[in-house]
């Protein structure tokens, strides 16, 4: 299989290539050559811009083409058309976020989508950045038709992620002592290592598979209880933690998921954390263990500078202020 990536240098994007390079397909990577420009050694490499920049795109063949990095529905139009003639396939990697609040528990990929008052608007912040992606996903719509997949991942993490939403608590809970923990252990959350994304992707590449599919998991319910445990035990560390309610954490200002990763207030978060995963389990998605995902992105965050902040999670210092409060009597 010819495959083409537009990205292919980041997280899920970079798990695709080098799996699909160990499976024996040609590989071609598309991208500004900003991010890692010895990524993938063994794919070929495409210099360009997507906003302008596609001519090292035009007179070429493939049969799949990965979009990874599109946002914007203008510059996803412009490499769907440009490609539509010349390549067979399309998987474009949209988001959960696609879905209208109120999100219900047990939301499918047939629950009604997100809208923007601005169509044209090209700012991405929490307000946008759903409506982008159903606007990307129209445009891929538009110029492959019955020939285009959708798949809308969840929170994607394990090795190379760059946002540190889950490397945050593997990191923390390796550190030990207290720990704030959000809300209630028994809270379901859902998640999805980004290597499994990308085995998944690659599968439904080589079958040209069609349609809409989310990606999340577990197959069955994980609580974020049991998240903090396992982080516990991959790292052996003596973590205690310390369980504040959503209103205390509210009250002290704490932003939830990039702050305070995973946690959403029970009255906000409606059914996000809850999708049913009916469809995606039907075409074949699997999902390693939880203790491989620890373990794995728990190695991968010790090869990096730990003096460097993260992109996520509590500061130390307004942990141990909030832990403190907690503790005194009113």
């Amino acid at each position: 299989m010819d495959l083409l990536i537009l990205g292919g240098t980041r997280f899920a994007g970079r798990h695709l290539a080098d799996m699909a390079v160990d499976a024996g397909h040609r590989v071609t990577l598309f991208n500004r050559g900003e991010t890692d420009r010895d990524a993938v050694p063994r794919a070929e490499h495409l210099r360009g811009d997507r906003d302008g920049g596609l001519a090292a795109l035009s007179g070429r063949r493939w049969d799949v083409v990965a979009d990874m990095c599109g946002y914007f529905p203008r510059v996803v139009g412009a490499s769907a058309r440009l490609l539509s003639g010349s390549v067979d396939h399309c998987i474009f990697v949209s988001s959960m976020s696609v879905y209208a609040d109120p999100v219900p528990a047990g939301f499918d990929e047939d629950s009604p989508l997100a809208t923007l008052q601005d169509e044209t608007v090209e700012q991405i912040d929490g307000d946008t950045y759903g409506g982008l992606k159903v606007l990307c996903e129209r445009e891929v719509y538009d110029a492959f038709g019955d020939r285009s997949l959708v798949i809308r991942p969840g929170l994607m993490v394990g090795p190379l992620d760059p946002t540190d939403r889950f490397t945050y608590w593997v990191r923390r809970v390796a550190r030990g002592g207290d720990v704030l923990a959000p809300g209630s252990p028994d809270r379901p959350v859902q998640f999805i290592d980004a290597r499994d994304v990308a085995a998944w992707m690659l599968r439904l590449a080589e079958e040209h598979r069609t349609g809409v599919l989310n990606a999340t998991g577990p197959a069955g319910r994980l609580t974020m209880g049991e998240v903090l445990e396992e982080c516990r035990r991959a790292s052996g560390s003596d973590a205690r933690f310390t369980w504040i309610p959503d209103d205390f954490l509210l009250e002290a200002g704490v932003a939830p998921w990039m702050e305070v990763p995973l946690w959403i207030p029970e009255a906000e978060a409606g059914g996000m954390l809850q999708a049913d995963l009916g469809r995606p389990l039907r075409a074949g998605l699997t999902f390693r263990p939880l203790a491989e995902t620890v373990a794995d992105t728990l190695a991968w965050d010790r090869g990096r500078d730990q003096a460097q902040p993260m992109g996520a999670g509590l500061d130390p210092g307004r942990e141990a202020d909030i832990l403190a409060r907690r503790r005194t009597p009113v």
